[in-house]
């Protein structure tokens, strides 16, 4: 006959949720951890507080600028100025126009969302950019704006949004003649992504403005931004061309072999099998160089077009507001960083959309 021994109860598990247990678990855990969670602490302490009575506390916010006593941020510079940093130099009657292009934006990933038809999907794709353009440039009624008087955030969102878009088509098609059996398509593959890796954007973007219009026939205007944009466009089909490539050399053989196994073509298995998987892998990658080229637009000064960041210095050269360059730099680096961060967090929850690894 058997005999059971009782047990004393055990106490309940501690509650590994609360403040405290992540505090002991992630801040102080070891010696070495607890130093440099003391010492992090320590450094925002110091920095912090005068860091915010700069932002906040002491700014002036209000008024006009002889009616500025404090030390803190003088943000009435941005109010002021606030329309050239969006619109740039776009007709203030006409602002209508970009606001328009947002709403209409909101509405076409609602739809996207909402509707999973192929083909409706590929038709709000190719329909926004021609509807952008229209209302940006003119035409069809409305009054022509011209491209000299694009600026702001306005021109660079345009001229980031075009980079990325018209780029990843043509990185994908360089990144599958990289890895054809054609010795002369992977030849000129090969050259065009080595060369175009090899110099600095800023040098493209000469080059596509001072003697890309040379091979052009003689009384030609060719418009600068266009110009720009096939520089930025030619540069970052490069590096996305090198992701994709990545991506793809990471897909095991077996796959292509079962591609291959049950009949199917080259397009066919690279658009249905090999593709998706490797633009999957590829995602953080991809959304670091769209990123990437999102602050490159800055370079865009150089040939005389004066996005977010060039407004800065345009404007504080203004004689009724000089030395409020500060105060601008610091508003664009918060839109800069949010804008950054936004396109990260987004592309982190594709990601996870797409992860079919099952892994915890």
């Amino acid at each position: 006959m058997a005999i059971y021994e009782k047990k004393q109860a055990r106490p309940a598990p501690v509650n590994t949720k609360s403040a405290t247990y992540w505090i002991r678990e992630n801040l102080f855990s070891s010696l070495p951890n607890s130093i440099l969670t003391i010492l992090s602490f320590t450094l925002i302490l110091y920095i912090l507080p005068p860091l915010l009575n700069w932002l906040i506390f002491d700014a002036t916010w209000s008024g006009t600028k002889d009616e500025i006593t404090g030390d803190g941020a003088r943000w009435i510079f941005i109010y002021e100025k606030f329309n050239q940093f969006i619109y740039g130099f776009y007709p203030e009657e006409q602002y209508w126009r970009p606001n328009l292009i947002i709403g209409i934006f909101i509405l076409f990933v609602i739809l996207f969302k909402k509707i999973r038809n192929a083909k409706f999907r590929i038709s709000l794709i190719v329909l926004f950019p021609i509807i952008s353009f229209i209302l940006l440039h003119g035409g069809l009624g409305l009054e022509i704006i011209p491209t000299q008087k694009w600026g702001g955030l306005m021109l660079t969102v345009v001229v980031a949004s075009v980079g990325i878009f018209v780029s990843f088509p043509i990185g994908i098609m360089f990144a599958l003649g990289r890895q054809s059996n054609m010795p002369i398509i992977r030849t000129i593959s090969v050259i065009y992504i080595e060369f175009i890796r090899g110099v600095p954007l800023i040098t493209l973007l000469f080059m596509s403005s001072v003697i890309l219009p040379l091979f052009f026939p003689e009384g030609m205007n060719f418009d600068k931004l266009l110009r720009a944009l096939i520089g930025i466009t030619l540069f970052q089909a490069a590096y996305i061309a090198e992701v994709i490539r990545g991506g793809l050399q990471a897909i095991p053989k077996g796959q292509y072999e079962a591609a291959d196994s049950i009949g199917l073509s080259y397009w066919q298995a690279m658009s249905l099998i090999i593709l998706p998987q490797a633009l999957k892998i590829s995602i953080p990658n991809i959304v670091g160089a769209f990123i990437s080229l999102f602050k490159d637009t800055t370079l865009v000064l150089i040939i005389g077009l004066f996005d977010l960041l060039a407004m800065v210095t345009l404007t504080a050269t203004d004689a009724n507001w000089l030395g409020f360059e500060t105060e601008g730099y610091v508003f664009v680096t918060f839109i800069y960083w949010i804008i950054c961060f936004s396109m990260s967090k987004y592309a982190k929850t594709v990601e996870n959309r797409f992860n079919t690894n099952h892994r915890e």
